[in-house]
């Protein structure tokens, strides 16, 4: 397979915007910079942040061992799975493939960029029906989220495998929450499999949801390629600064998820003493997907008691179904008793 062959034509004649930072960045020395009309009063912010966020990626190198060149950082993991639709998919004639229930912004991203979605729906066990998605003619990229969301489990790795093999295509493989998961990551498989982009995110482990961050690995072709259409300066330098303190405080990161293991195995235990939860379904994620007898229900009165959580009774599979995020020891035990009273 040649990925450029899947690349859109006026992507691989386009010539990228050249930005004053991608011409000069070197800070030392004491330079004069006067090429980006920026404001020259000092403030910490006044200067444009590097565009290719050299020092994150670094520090993600070491810790993921993997090359520099194989990551791209976006705005939001929303703003990496733009730029792979946008950089592969010909609006108004190509098609994406997404498996539901999963991940809402697959969908979204490719009706904006006006490219077909197929859906193939999960089976019983929300595993993907791997006979169905290979039927499907002519599909430029699948989207895989494992853990799934708002499912929470991991899918098979022989199925991803196999996919990986035989879709003649781009397969994403959404990673968001493979850090609460019993699984390895497909890091370390990532030289093996040219169509393979592995997306993650600092939003979920890393507690930097409000930062917008997210990490793309891929090929140094395909990186490449979707650093020529991201924007000049898509991070900014306080989101940068936030996620390199927190990679190096990497230990405290480490804490932080086995403590959220532990209180999701409790919670787990806890869950399925209540009488009107009819199923708790396996988990890899930083949430559980609970079976209740009325998700309309039990979610209103919970809000109504202060608790907001996800009704994901609408979904393909789901039905009368609750999304519950792992929260705190104190919050945990707050929605234990709050299930058992009403």
């Amino acid at each position: 397979m040649k990925i450029l062959d899947l690349v859109r034509d006026n992507v691989k004649t386009l010539k990228p915007y050249s930005s004053a930072r991608d011409e000069y960045q070197d800070f030392v020395n004491d330079m004069v910079f006067l090429d980006a009309n920026e404001n020259p009063f000092d403030n910490g912010v006044n200067r444009y942040p590097d565009p290719q966020q050299t020092l994150v990626k670094l520090e993600l190198s070491k810790i993921k061992n993997i090359a520099t060149n194989n990551i791209l950082l976006g705005n939001g993991s929303d703003e990496v799975l733009d730029l792979i639709i946008r950089a592969f998919c010909e609006p108004k004639t190509d098609k994406v493939i997404c498996l539901p229930p999963t991940y809402g912004m697959y969908q979204v991203l490719a009706n904006i960029n006006a490219v077909e979605v197929v859906e193939v729906p999960l089976t019983n066990t929300f595993q993907p029906h791997l006979d169905l998605i290979l039927k499907v003619s002519n599909a430029k990229i699948l989207f895989l989220c494992s853990p799934n969301n708002p499912t929470g489990n991991s899918f098979n790795k022989s199925t991803i495998d196999e996919l990986l093999k035989k879709f003649k295509g781009i397969v994403v493989l959404d990673e968001a929450y493979v850090d609460f998961s019993k699984q390895e990551s497909w890091l370390n498989r990532l030289e093996e499999f040219p169509n393979l982009i592995i997306t993650q995110t600092f939003s979920k482990a890393y507690g930097l949801a409000g930062i917008r961050l997210g990490v793309c690995y891929a090929s140094t072709e395909i990186i490449a390629v979707l650093n020529k259409i991201k924007p000049p300066y898509n991070i900014n330098s306080l989101s940068q600064d936030l996620a390199l303190e927190r990679l190096k405080n990497n230990d405290e990161v480490m804490s932080e998820i086995n403590l959220i293991r532990l209180e999701r195995d409790q919670l787990i235990s806890q869950l399925s003493s209540v009488e009107y939860i009819s199923k708790i379904y396996p988990t890899d994620a930083n949430f559980l997907l609970i079976k209740v007898d009325n998700a309309n229900l039990r979610y209103k009165q919970l809000t109504e008691k202060g608790i907001v959580i996800r009704n994901r009774t609408t979904q393909f599979g789901c039905e009368n179904c609750l999304r519950l995020t792992v929260g705190t020891p104190l919050e945990n035990q707050k929605l234990i008793n709050t299930l058992n009273a009403i």
